[in-house]
């Protein structure tokens, strides 16, 4: 098997990864789905998860934001381990993630669906918001507003108060990158964001995706099956086989990997 590059040969001295993979393990029963996997993401990096249906991709990302935990090895956030965090504790630190299957409220608005997930941020509690006490009416004016230029955001502010339900397939993936960003995360991982899109469509995706990350001062984290947007907009490719990590580095090395190579079109 071809070496796979560190993480670590990459990135600058002395720089903090913004999350870090150390032999990350994930079994369920016989089938080892994540198989010792390491490697680092550094702050400000699109970085692309790639590789066959059933190589461990969707998986690796429940490891990283606390939906499941690990049969061993770790995840760092900043260099503190959260391997045993929950979910929503992982969401306070500033990870926020969206699915391969679509999880949107579809009997509430856009807005309200948007807004659920601002409230993280709010300090007014349930009882002071039930009884609309303050500050409770002041921050959910506010968490309107912040919601609403989400919503416009990703071109979707028409439709503020129309049930989610009722949104095609590429909207319904627009309001889901909207909600993930109502959380104010510093990461942002995207599961499969193209799916369900024309080639416009995953053009525009792109320069959304590079629009976001500097405007939010993010690091993001996608897993795509369209392989050229991938290649285009990515400064780092990891690829799965199998749950394991058979190739790690930039586009064009990535894309001239013979172990790569093997596993989409065979080895034969």
């Amino acid at each position: 098997m071809p070496q796979v590059q560190s993480a670590a040969t990459i990135a600058q001295p002395n720089t903090p990864y913004i999350l870090e993979a150390k032999e990350l393990t994930r079994r369920f029963g016989g089938l080892v789905a994540v198989n010792q996997v390491s490697f680092a993401v550094q702050p400000g990096e699109i970085f692309g998860l790639i590789g066959p249906n059933g190589a461990g991709k969707t998986t690796f990302f429940n490891l990283l934001t606390g939906l499941i935990q690990p049969s061993s090895g770790q995840v760092l956030h900043a260099g503190e381990d959260i391997s045993r965090s929950r979910p929503y504790q992982v969401a306070q630190r500033g990870i926020a993630r969206t699915f391969q299957n679509i999880r949107l409220f579809g009997e509430l608005s856009a807005l309200e669906n948007v807004m659920i997930a601002h409230h993280v941020h709010t300090q007014s509690g349930l009882f002071r918001g039930v009884l609309r006490l303050p500050p409770a009416p002041a921050e959910e004016q506010k968490t309107q507003e912040q919601s609403l230029e989400l919503l416009a955001l990703v071109g979707l502010g028409d439709w503020a108060l129309e049930p989610a339900k009722n949104f095609a397939y590429g909207d319904q993936r627009r309001l889901e990158i909207a909600r993930a960003l109502a959380l104010k995360p510093k990461v942002l991982l995207l599961d499969e964001p193209a799916a369900g899109m024309n080639p416009n469509e995953k053009g525009q995706l792109s320069d959304f995706i590079r629009s976001v990350r500097q405007q939010f001062d993010l690091t993001i984290l996608l897993i795509e099956h369209h392989v050229p947007l991938v290649m285009g907009l990515c400064d780092r490719i990891a690829v799965f086989d199998f749950g394991q990590l058979i190739a790690l580095g930039e586009p064009i090395d990535v894309r001239n990997n013979p172990a790569v190579i093997a596993a989409y079109l065979g080895s034969d």
